[in-house]
């Protein structure tokens, strides 16, 4: 069976809801003419002609109808229009027994086609339900026809008769209109229901993968719709026994106080910033607060590109000026460096004059690294496994007394980043913490842990050192290009990790860990979990 036209094959939803009212009402009317007919109520009106007639058919429509029940609810949303038909057609010589057993039109039961003839309307399509009404009035009519020509009925039975069927027709035309508009109002509401409901997923689908975070609270501070950027940025802010989730609901709570604050600033306990703007949702059970959070270092790392980026195109073209004078200048300290005739002092001289222009040069290779530097070709990678490959390369250009640890869970954890410029920062940072180890501990030492972050669901990868830690008046600057608190650092290191990792969609900051170690944090934004 072509299920693509039900049309004309099987009934919808909505007509089988229909058809099985029109069960329950069959039965139950099949009841009131077997109660009538019994009780002294209907003495004379029914089954007057015949009443042996009107019992037996009575009886057996009654018994039909309690069958057709059963038989209904078994089919389910199997009925086909054709067992509609046979329904009508039966009810329609049922009530025409009953009418020629009580005497004619003068009973009233022949308005009872009225409702099968409108069910019909309804069920069937527009000439099927005019056949039907055809057809009983026609039946009607020939009915009292015969009566007149038997003897048994009047001439103002004819025209009963007549207007019984222009009653039928008539009942059968409007409930076809209408049924029409209610069948096209009704297709028309489906069509923007299945349109709606697609804009609904492509506007959830939008939000889910927005790089800014949104967040939806009701009136009583309860999340109503939050996005994986928002997870990902508030993380504990969101778990009902977060530290500083009271924090979030304060400001919220300002917010609402003083609308025309716009904006602000929270603080969250790993000393991140997140940028909170609030909008207002007008709802008629009352009004919804969106939120929408932005990661603050990016706001001001992005403002802090505009003001670098003329700069970097001018200390590149510096960089490039620098290097041949400042080779001819190593080189004569060298050539000079070699002369039997200088003095010890001298000697002292030419060498601090190498040292710096070692130190200048590797300075220019930074800036040109920054001016020459190839777009990111990310991988998935398992940090487990090319973690235990960096610590081996790692260790062949480290010093003998440094000590590396690698902590990672059983489960393998992936993310997408560029295999060497992950090389080039984890590198950087490893260099970092080796050194500030030493100065901290008197002791070489580093810790890499990678794994999957529940709260904010990404992969990890911390660079653990045993220093000191930075100072917080330090922590805005240590990302800035040329900023250093050592005697021998360019100051570009980290500006560079940081711009590798942002090339990658991945986040590096600085923060304290679980055991309040000083803490380099690489969070992955493409990353998987897998079990």
């Amino acid at each position: 069976m072509n299920s693509a036209a039900p049309a004309t094959s099987g009934l919808s939803f909505q007509h089988h809801e229909l058809l099985r009212v029109y069960a329950f009402y069959r039965v139950a009317i099949a009841l009131v003419l077997l109660g009538i007919f019994a009780s002294d109520i209907g003495k004379g009106a029914v089954g007057a002609d015949a009443p042996a007639l009107y019992l037996n058919t009575a009886i057996a429509y009654a018994a039909l109808n309690f069958g057709w029940l059963l038989h209904l609810h078994r089919l389910a949303y199997r009925v086909e229009a054709g067992q509609v038909g046979l329904i009508l057609g039966c009810d329609i010589l049922v009530f025409l027994l009953l009418i020629q057993a009580s005497g004619g039109l003068n009973s009233g039961l022949g308005y009872l086609l009225l409702i099968t003839c409108s069910v019909g309307s309804m069920l069937l399509d527009r000439r099927m339900g005019a056949f039907f009404a055809a057809v009983a009035s026609i039946a009607v009519i020939g009915q009292q026809l015969y009566g007149l020509l038997a003897g048994h009925s009047a001439t103002q039975d004819i025209v009963s008769a007549g207007s019984l069927g222009i009653l039928l027709f008539a009942t059968v035309s409007a409930l076809q209109y209408l049924s029409g508009r209610i069948r096209s109002a009704t297709l028309r509401a489906d069509q923007q229901s299945r349109q709606a409901a697609h804009l609904q997923r492509l506007a959830q689908q939008i939000i889910e993968r927005m790089r800014t975070g949104v967040l939806v609270m009701d009136t009583a501070d309860r999340a109503e719709l939050i996005n994986r950027a928002a997870r990902q940025l508030l993380g504990e802010q969101l778990q009902p026994g977060g530290s500083r989730q009271a924090e979030l609901r304060q400001a919220i709570r300002e917010w609402r106080r003083n609308p025309a604050v716009s904006s602000v600033l929270l603080t969250l306990a790993n000393g991140s910033e997140l940028r909170l703007s609030f909008a207002n949702l007008r709802r008629d059970n009352g009004d919804s607060t969106l939120v929408f959070i932005e990661d603050h270092r990016k706001l001001t790392q992005a403002a802090q590109q505009l003001k670098l980026a003329s700069l970097g195109h001018l200390t590149g073209s510096i960089a490039h000026e620098v290097r041949n004078p400042l080779g001819a200048i190593s080189h004569a300290a060298q050539l000079l460096s070699e002369s039997t005739t200088l003095s010890d002092e001298d000697k002292h001289l030419t060498q601090i004059i190498c040292r710096h222009s070692h130190r200048v040069n590797q300075i220019v290779e930074n800036v040109m690294q920054l001016s020459r530097r190839r777009a990111a070709a990310p991988q998935l990678q398992n940090l487990r496994e090319w973690l235990e490959q960096f610590i081996v390369d790692f260790r062949a250009g480290a010093p003998s007394d440094a000590s590396i640890k690698l902590q990672c869970p059983l489960q393998p954890v992936t993310a997408r980043f560029d295999p060497q410029q992950l090389a080039q920062v984890v590198t950087n940072l490893c260099n970092n913490a080796l050194q500030h180890s030493h100065a901290g501990v008197g002791r070489r030492e580093v810790e890499l842990a990678a794994y999957y972050q529940e709260s904010t669901d990404c992969a990890v990868l911390d660079v653990i050192d045993s220093g000191n830690g930075v100072l917080p008046e330090h922590r805005d600057k240590i990302f800035e290009p040329f900023f250093t608190t050592g005697q021998s650092g360019s100051g570009l290191g980290l500006y560079i990790a940081r711009e590798l990792c942002e090339a990658n969609q991945a986040n590096l900051f600085y923060c304290r860990n679980a055991d309040n170690k000083s803490c380099f944090r690489v969070e992955f934004a493409h990353s998987n979990r897998v079990f």
